[in-house]
Formats: C-alpha cells, sequence, structure tokens
C-alpha cells in the first residue's frame, strides 16, 4: 500500500511538473497578446477555481466526498489553510510580475531555489531527515535545474533585460513556495487536496481582480482577442487547476523535500516543450543537465524511512 501511495504521489507530481513547465513561454506570449501580469494571473486562476470546480463535483458525485467547510475546521487547520492561500497568491504574482522585468531562465533560476528551502526547513523543524541518497538526490536535481535554465539564458531573452527586481522576485516565489510546501505538509487533513485548491486558487482570482483593477491592467483582453483567450484558458485549466491539486496530492503522499526535487522536471519540461514547439536547440549543457535531473527522480524511488509521510497524510493521500 505505502508502495502504491509513493508511486501515486510521485506521478502526480510529474504531471504537476509538466502542466507548470509551460507557464513562463504562455505567459510571455500572453503578454504579446495585450495582457498585463495582473490581468493574466486573475485569468488564469479564474479558469483555474472552474477546473476545480469540475473535479471537485466529479469526486463528490463518484465516491461520495462532502464538502469541507473551512470556517468549521480546527483553528491550527484553518490557519494552515489560510496560509497557503496567501502563500499560493505570493508566488502567482511574484512569478508572473518576474516574468514581465526578465528572462523566464533567470526567474526559473531564482524561483527554483527552493526545494533546497524546503529541505532545510523540514529538517530544522524535525520533519523529515536527510540521508546521503537523498542529499545526492537534491544535488543531482538542483545542479541539473542550473544547467538546463542557463543553457537557455540567451536563446530564451528575446530582447528582454536582465533585471535584478525580477531576479528578487523570483526569489520572493521561493520563500513563498517554500512556505506553501512544508505548511501543506501536515496541515488541513480534514480537506480533500482539491478542495483545499480551489479555495486557494479562489483567493488568487479575487486578489489579482482587484489589483489588476487599481492598477488600471485591462480585464478585457480575452473578449477582444481569441488568442489571449486560448492562452488564459490553456494557462487555467493545464498550467493553474489541474497540476495544482496534483501538487497538493503529492506533497501529501511522499513529503515536501522529495516533492521540491521531483517539481525540477518543471524546467526540463519548458525547455523540452519550447525544443519541439518553437525549434529551439537543445544544447549538450542541458541534456546533460535534463538526465542529472530524471537520475536524481529515479534515485528517489529507494524507500527510506526518513522521508516517510504521516499517517493522516497518507490515508488522505490515498484518498483523494
Amino acid at each position: 500500500m505505502r508502495d502504491h501511495r509513493f508511486l501515486f504521489g510521485s506521478l502526480a507530481l510529474i504531471v504537476a511538473a509538466s502542466g507548470f513547465g509551460m507557464l513562463g513561454p504562455v505567459a510571455r506570449l500572453a503578454y504579446e497578446a495585450g495582457f498585463q501580469p495582473m490581468a493574466f494571473v486573475a485569468w488564469r486562476a479564474a479558469f483555474g477555481v472552474l477546473a476545480i470546480l469540475a473535479i471537485v463535483a466529479v469526486s463528490a458525485a463518484r465516491r461520495g466526498i462532502a464538502i469541507a467547510n473551512p470556517l468549521r475546521l480546527p483553528l491550527g487547520d484553518a490557519a494552515g489553510l489560510a496560509a497557503i492561500a496567501v502563500a499560493g497568491l505570493g508566488v502567482n504574482i511574484a512569478t508572473f510580475v518576474a516574468f514581465d522585468l526578465t528572462t523566464v531562465a533567470l526567474v526559473l533560476l531564482a524561483f527554483y531555489t527552493y526545494p533546497a528551502l524546503v529541505a532545510i526547513v523540514a529538517v530544522a523543524l524535525g520533519h523529515e531527515r536527510l540521508d546521503g541518497t537523498h542529499l545526492v538526490a537534491l544535488g543531482l536535481a538542483l545542479g541539473g535545474m542550473v544547467l538546463v535554465v542557463a543553457g537557455g539564458l540567451d536563446s530564451t531573452s528575446g530582447g528582454v533585460a536582465a533585471n535584478p527586481i525580477g531576479v528578487l522576485l523570483g526569489l520572493t516565489a521561493a520563500i513563498f513556495q517554500t512556505t506553501f510546501v512544508t505548511v501543506s505538509r501536515g496541515r488541513f487533513a480534514a480537506i480533500p487536496s482539491e478542495q483545499a485548491m480551489g479555495w486557494v486558487m479562489l483567493l488568487t482570482a479575487a486578489s489579482c481582480t482587484a489589483l489588476a483593477l487599481v492598477l488600471g491592467s485591462p480585464l478585457d483582453v480575452p473578449l477582444q482577442d481569441g488568442r489571449a483567450l486560448g492562452l488564459a484558458l490553456l494557462a487555467g485549466v493545464a498550467g493553474a487547476g489541474i497540476p495544482s491539486v496534483l501538487l497538493l496530492v503529492g506533497i501529501r503522499a511522499i513529503g515536501g523535500t522529495r516533492s521540491g526535487i521531483l517539481m525540477l522536471i518543471e524546467p526540463l519540461v519548458g525547455v523540452s516543450l519550447a525544443a519541439l514547439l518553437l525549434h529551439e536547440a537543445l544544447l549538450a549543457i542541458q541534456i546533460v543537465g535534463g538526465a542529472a535531473i530524471l537520475g536524481a527522480a529515479i534515485l528517489l524511488q529507494r524507500r527510506t524511512s526518513g522521508l516517510a509521510a504521516e499517517p493522516a497524510v497518507v490515508a488522505l493521500a490515498e484518498r483523494t
């Protein structure tokens, strides 16, 4: 049963990483189509909410899962849900504003420091123990990510300058993501993953809509341009709603550190899609980096007791 849970959680994270991997290029295309960052995040989150509502409806109909009322949660669980909602909002705002200021590659280099931060926090809090195998896997994955992303610094810049504020926002997003992963590991276990992420996405949609109005960002771009609408729909369903639910399922199933390492597949997917769809050549260092990331993912399949999920989280992961 634990092997099944671990495999399911790992596959959920790989699919989530694949969905999130498209967001950098899609965001840049959306900005070219007339979107401003806050408006794009608002539309993406709105479509994400609709996708999650569909998942919740299917879960309720097929498995009889009741809709949990977050107002009736114990205080600690309610605080945990609120914390990941704020963290998710912070990740979205910081990341997509950064994409508008500097290259996608630089933002990803800054953002994907978060798996190392998650590991440090997990050890400091006593949630997980890192043995030699997992330290090697973390090192391989981080090193591979650097090679994959750094290899595209020149080819993906598109005339966008390296902006230190954009890099700082990428690091800020990493801190928010570390908070999200750390809190998600053992809190609000009474709420199924899809319902928890529905509340997170709803806060993002409402907050970014309000910010877009305050900043004067036009919200009607998708209504005027079918291409912009398609990009927002793609980013919302395949790059927000579905992968967000799978991310939380994966974190609950296999723990924060392993989840962070597996999510480093995201930049590999992004670079591979760019090579396939945009005819951007893969450099040798990117291929080596991709091999290192995949090697880390394979290494993580080795079972150890130090990173096992908590029993309550195990039961929830199997249920969701």
